[in-house]
Parts: C-alpha cells; structure tokens; sequence
C-alpha cells in the first residue's frame, strides 16, 4: 500500500516526467455541497469532478445518517465515469484541508484501489507551489476499474455502543458539539456514551499540511489508541471521520468507520446521549 500523502512538487514530478495519475476535485462544504462552479472557476489540470453527495455517499432513512455510504456498483460506475482504470494511480483533494477528499480516499482504498492518495495541503499547495490550473470542465475517457467486493471496515449502531468497552471510539466533531454546547444539523447535541474527541482539525500543522506521522500516532495514543486497540471512528455525518482515519492509518493504526455516525445515532430517540467533555 502506498502512502496516503503526496506533496504538489511529488505529484507535479510525476505529471510532468509523463506518469499517469488519475485526479479527483472533491470539493464540498457543509453549507455549499456542490463544488462544480468552484471547480469550473479553476482545478488541477485533468482532473475531474466527484460529487460528494451523489456519488460518494447515497440517501437513506434518517436513523442511517446524512450520509449513508453509496452501493459498491453505484461507486463503480462513478469511478468509471471518472476515469478510472485498473491499476491507476488516483490523487484525490480539497480545498478543505482533506476533509472532503479523504472520503474518497477512503472508500477507493477500501474498494481495492491500491494506489490512492491525498494531496497533501490541497488546492492551496498546488497553487502555493505556482502550478498550472484549469478552467471549464475536464474531457473524460470513460474507464473499465473493477472493485473489490471485499467487505468494507465499518461498523453500525450497535457496535458503536458496544466499543468503548474493549476499544477506543473517537468522535472527529468539533469540541463543542462533542460537549452539546451547540448541534447546527442534526437532531440531538451531545455524543455517542464512552467516546472520546479528537476533532480532525488537530490533524493538520500550521500549513494546513498533515502533522508527520509521529505526532499524529501520540495524538492517538494519548487517546488511548494503541496497536493492540481496536479504534472505531465518527463525525457528524461520516465525511471528516474520514480524516481521522487517514490521519490514523498515516500514525500506524488500522481504524474502522461508524458510517453512520451521529447523525446516525442522533435521529434514533432510543439511542442514549453523553453530554459535557468527557465520555461519559
């Protein structure tokens, strides 16, 4: 497995000495899902637009969370559609410091794809760096990529309830929405009993760049992570759950997802709640 980072001179390098990379503008916000007319104003050149919420998640019932994850075919055929071929390289970003890219950095490497990483510091890298971008959309060749059916590292509700007492689940929110103090989305404040918060912004140094490895591994372990501890990850709705485990896998650590996530949990009423800074 390739390292999950890759730098803007690393990925420029590759371009430019003639490697094939395939490229992926996951741009997505909270309070503008759709990222296409950013992407239009300026992109990577080549790369191709993925819609978050169509494409790398699916609707559900309520008490399945915001953001269920798609049907393996359905992310087939989006992955096609991007382009993608067996054994390509894919480089997916943001201008999100990854937040939005890791979910298709995760759900490929889950899906199989081998050599799938994030650019490192995002758009913003590429063009601290003075790359090239692109306006308009991409021309794209339709690819062939078979996904793995292999089962994907998640786990449900009832899981997630059961964690604490033999792993460590970490909550990817924002400090006071772990605490209650506010919830601007989902039904109910507070967070799953037994977790504990490492929001993922703690994930990035002051470039907006990951933190290295070992710094990211003792934010884990203090934490309670280690080797022999199962971690299960959350966030509001499954997307930036996706950072952290990025960020986890980059630390040495082999996470699994509550996909569902709080909101998930949130639209279940039988669901019991944990308030304030502790787990509870």
């Amino acid at each position: 497995m390739t390292h999950p980072l890759v730098t803007a001179a690393e990925l420029d390098a590759t371009v430019t000495g003639g490697g094939v990379v395939r490229l992926l503008d996951v741009r997505w916000w909270l309070d503008r899902p759709d990222g296409r007319p950013a992407y239009r104003e300026g992109h990577l050149p080549g790369a191709v637009y993925v819609d978050l919420d169509s494409e790398l998640a699916r609707h559900g019932e309520p008490v399945e969370g915001r953001h269920p994850l798609p049907d393996r075919g359905e992310l087939q055929a989006a992955a096609r559609r991007w382009g993608l071929r067996d054994g390509d390289a894919v480089v997916v970003y943001d201008d999100l410091g990854g937040q939005s890219a890791a979910r298709a950095w995760w759900l490929l490497r889950a899906s199989g794809v081998t050599d799938v990483r994030l650019l490192d510091g995002g758009l913003a890298a590429w063009a601290e760096a003075g790359l090239p971008l692109e306006r308009g959309d991409s021309a794209v060749v339709p690819g062939d990529v078979t996904l793995s059916d292999t089962p994907w590292p998640v786990i449900d509700a009832d899981a997630a309830a059961a964690w604490p007492s033999t792993g460590v689940l970490v909550d990817g929110r924002a400090a006071e929405r772990y605490r209650g103090d506010v919830e601007p989305v989902d039904p109910r404040a507070d967070h799953v009993p037994g977790a504990v918060n490492l929001p993922t912004s703690g994930n990035l140094d002051s470039t907006g760049r990951f933190a290295d490895a070992a710094v990211l591994r003792s934010r884990f372990e203090e934490a309670g992570v280690t080797p022999a501890t199962p971690v299960a990850l959350y966030c509001g709705s499954g997307i930036t759950a996706t950072h952290n485990a990025l960020a986890a896998t980059i630390a040495g650590f082999d996470p699994v997802l509550f996909a569902g996530s709080w909101s998930a949990w949130s639209n279940d009423a039988s669901r019991p709640v944990a308030t304030g800074d502790r787990p509870g």
